[in-house]
């Protein structure tokens, strides 16, 4: 081989190599500059008050949305705009392009964290359960739902109340996939099930507006985690995910982000209390 062929092939793989290392940051950079030049980030949200919730106009709110907005307001974005999604459907929907981050209480699992790039944590809750008043069997945790033959428990699809029933040993034919929270409320009301289980916050809005005095909410489930959920990103937006985090954290510091928060019942030192680090490591 002669130097000058040596000299080619050398500096072609320094390019190589300078390409590898550079190139998830520059598409993460392109990403930032598309959605400043195209004015609106999509943000996959379930209308799940106060998590999330969508307007007759189509205006997006709650929480997460709130935060995000705000955020990406900072980082040059004018706006957010909502696409509906099921639970189970929002990772495939992120890794297709159909929206740009999921924010949406979609809490933080080591299952989850392989799969996107989550920001620090914005919101934390536990679950419940929605019961009719005048059902006997008292049900304090999905342990209990278990051990009963005739209980049937109704869950969002894909989400971490599915999981945990069906880990503790409810059937897969009693763990019922109901596709919104509404529907939940009113199989309950018509003794379809026998709960309900959606986070605290979420079946406290149901009662609320459903201004039902036969419903009741057990809380908190005795055998579900606190848990909290982050902006979740496409693998290879960590430097999106990043900036993101800048953001959040002048937020959360300048009391910004427990103002925008609170007033939907969430816990801004709850959230500045763990990290995304702990929360993807637990088990």
């Amino acid at each position: 081989m002669s130097m000058r062929t040596f000299l080619t092939i050398a500096a072609a793989g320094a390019l190589f190599a300078i390409t590898l290392s550079v190139g998830p940051s520059a598409a993460d950079e392109a990403k930032l500059q598309r959605l400043q030049a195209e004015g609106i980030a999509r943000l996959a949200i379930a209308n799940e008050p106060p998590y999330t919730a969508l307007s007759e106009s189509g205006q997006v709110s709650g929480a997460a949305p709130d935060v995000s907005r705000e955020i990406f307001r900072r980082l040059g974005v004018k706006d957010v705009s909502a696409v509906m999604s099921e639970y189970g459907a929002m990772i495939p929907g992120l890794k297709a392009d159909r929206f740009d981050a999921i924010t949406a209480g979609l809490f933080m699992k080591p299952e989850r964290c392989t799969a996107v790039a989550y920001s620090e944590p914005m919101l934390c809750d536990t679950d419940a359960l929605l019961v009719r008043k005048d059902n006997q069997k008292k049900f304090t945790s999905f342990a209990d739902i278990g051990k009963d033959p005739t209980a049937i428990v109704g869950v969002p699809g894909g989400g971490t109340q599915e999981r945990l029933a069906l880990k503790v040993g409810v059937p897969r034919d009693r763990v019922l996939v109901i596709p919104d929270g509404q529907s939940g409320l009113k199989m309950v009301q018509d003794g379809r099930i026998d709960a309900y289980s959606l986070p605290i916050l979420s079946i406290n809005d149901l009662i609320r507006k459903a201004n039902d005095p036969e419903l009741e909410i057990v809380a908190p489930v005795l055998d579900a985690p606190v848990y909290c959920d982050g902006a979740a990103f496409n693998k290879g937006d960590e430097a999106l995910r990043d900036a993101f985090d800048v953001e959040l954290a002048k937020m959360k510091e300048s009391g910004e982000f427990a103002k925008i928060i609170e007033p939907y019942g969430f816990s801004a030192s709850a959230a500045m209390s763990t990290s995304r680090e702990k929360l993807c490591a637990a088990n």
